[in-house]
């Protein structure tokens, strides 16, 4: 498949809940070292906004060594471990030191499968929404992890493309966030409408951001 230009560092610096919405339907690219290429439609993000604007944000209260480069500049990676298992992928946006960041949660594979099958474990029969739905799920099958903490996600290993001049428009939903405690309520979840590769909500797990 052919995809569409690299999207540039101006596209990231604006307010994150406008791009998390035009992130659906973008493709996340990972180029590995040995020339394998992965890559995945975008089809669920997360939008967590800066300081004292959203109590479900890693940089809710201040700043600190974990959160740093949710400080800028955008088009950044943050990476961050879960429940000291999973790795989960942000990308950087907004200017100015406001420190918000998209959470990638899942992908529709397009490049790369049985690579992104491996990584994460999988019988090659295994159902192809379950390789990447889900932000722990999506960083494991890119191959993204805690050494990419920092990292620009404008040029390099890790990028973000638009998609090809002729797809259709995605339509996209907005609705409340999942498996976390505070700010549920907020509609800062924009998904991909029908898409099955979309991550599911558990009653039983909430994420600890």
């Amino acid at each position: 498949m052919r995809l569409g230009r690299a999207l540039p560092r101006a596209f990231f610096a604006r307010p994150c809940l406008e791009v998390a919405r035009d992130l659906v339907g973008a493709y996340l690219v990972r180029n590995l070292s040995d020339g394998t290429r992965l890559a995945g439609r975008l089809v669920e993000v997360e939008a967590y906004l800066g300081t004292g604007r959203d109590p479900a944000s890693h940089a809710y209260r201040r700043l600190t060594p974990r959160n740093r480069v949710m400080f800028g500049p955008p088009g950044r990676l943050y990476v961050y471990r879960s429940y000291g298992i999973h790795a989960c992928v942000n990308v950087v946006c907004e200017e100015d030191g406001r420190a918000a960041a998209v959470l990638l949660r899942a992908i529709e594979p397009i490049a790369g499968l049985e690579r992104m099958r491996a990584n994460r474990g999988l019988d090659r029969d295994a159902p192809l929404r379950a390789v990447a739905s889900g932000p722990g799920r999506l960083a494991r099958a890119l191959a993204i992890t805690l050494a990419d903490y920092g990292t620009s996600a404008l040029r390099g290993p890790i990028c973000f493309r638009r998609a090809p001049a002729d797809a259709p428009a995605p339509a996209v939903v907005a609705t409340p966030r999942i498996g976390i405690r505070e700010g549920r309520e907020l509609l800062y979840r924009f998904v991909l409408a029908g898409s099955p590769f979309a991550s599911r909500a558990r009653a039983s797990a909430v994420e600890r951001r």
